[in-house]
């Protein structure tokens, strides 16, 4: 349910400037290209995967459109029209938001990636709040990246309880909570968020989230609720899956939450088509 990615020519560009703000230890060993994602998903038995794109600036809509469009359309291979789902991103500063949301719906995409630090913006506030009314009226999801962020100061702008608000003000938007609920603020999450009826990926805490904390986590959350996510370039499906396999979830937890729930989620058909 969490995977970047991005076109051959400016992926090096692009992971080297995410990468600039950055502490070392989560530089990632992976090169961002879309071949490169879609030949980890093959190795690791991945069937599909959605891939987030995050619009830094309103006017980054149009490209980030047409790049979508065109994996779907096939321009970068079979395997990755089948394969990726994408996830335009719509700025919330940009006027024409409301526009660009019914855009990306009638065009048959499922939802939209937002990233408060990247885009500035605070989770739950009146505009944005809004903005999320406007999501869901559009008949989309919101798969938005919650918690604090490596590469900014910790500033609690999307944290847990501005998760609960966003999820009280505007119950009929379907919200996608990111790295099971709040990245490096786990144990809010913990206590607000997990045991809910909230939809959350679990991205960015294998090897980040003490191990108890984590197990415990997925295992006191709705089975109903929970999806794998990854984080891709900036994770390695390798680490993560044998960590789940040792984990000791029940099988039917497990299969919920490496595909049963996305498919359900995203309205697509099991396995690979």
């Amino acid at each position: 349910m969490h995977t970047h990615a991005f076109a051959d020519g400016i992926a090096r560009h692009a992971l080297d400037s995410l990468m600039s703000h950055m502490a070392a230890e989560y530089f990632t060993k992976f090169d961002g290209r879309l071949s490169t994602l879609v030949s980890q998903l093959r190795a690791h038995g991945f069937d599909r995967a959605v891939l987030c794109q995050i619009a830094t600036k309103p006017e980054h809509f149009v490209p980030i459109m047409a790049w979508s469009k065109a994996i779907l359309a096939g321009e970068f291979g079979e395997d990755a029209a089948r394969m990726i789902i994408p996830l335009p991103s719509v700025h919330p500063a940009d006027p024409e938001r409301h526009a660009r949301l019914a855009e990306v719906a009638r065009c048959g995409f499922k939802g939209v990636k937002l990233h408060p630090y990247f885009q500035h913006f605070t989770l739950d506030s009146p505009d944005m709040l809004d903005y999320f009314r406007a999501v869901a009226d559009a008949g989309l999801f919101a798969e938005v990246h919650c918690g604090y962020d490596a590469g900014f100061p910790f500033e609690e702008i999307c944290g847990p309880r501005r998760v609960a608000r966003v999820i009280g003000e505007v119950p009929s938007l379907r919200f996608m909570v990111t790295h099971l609920g709040g990245w490096q603020d786990w144990d809010e999450a913990a206590r607000i968020l997990i045991g809910q009826p909230i939809d959350i990926e679990m991205s960015m805490t294998v090897g980040m989230c003490e191990p108890s904390l984590l197990r415990d986590m997925l295992m006191r959350h709705p089975g109903d609720r929970i999806y794998f996510g990854s984080d891709w370039p900036w994770s390695d499906h390798a680490k993560i899956l044998p960590f789940l396999a040792g984990c000791g979830l029940p099988q039917s937890r497990m299969e919920a939450l490496m595909g049963g729930n996305a498919e359900r989620w995203l309205g697509i058909a099991g396995g690979a088509s």
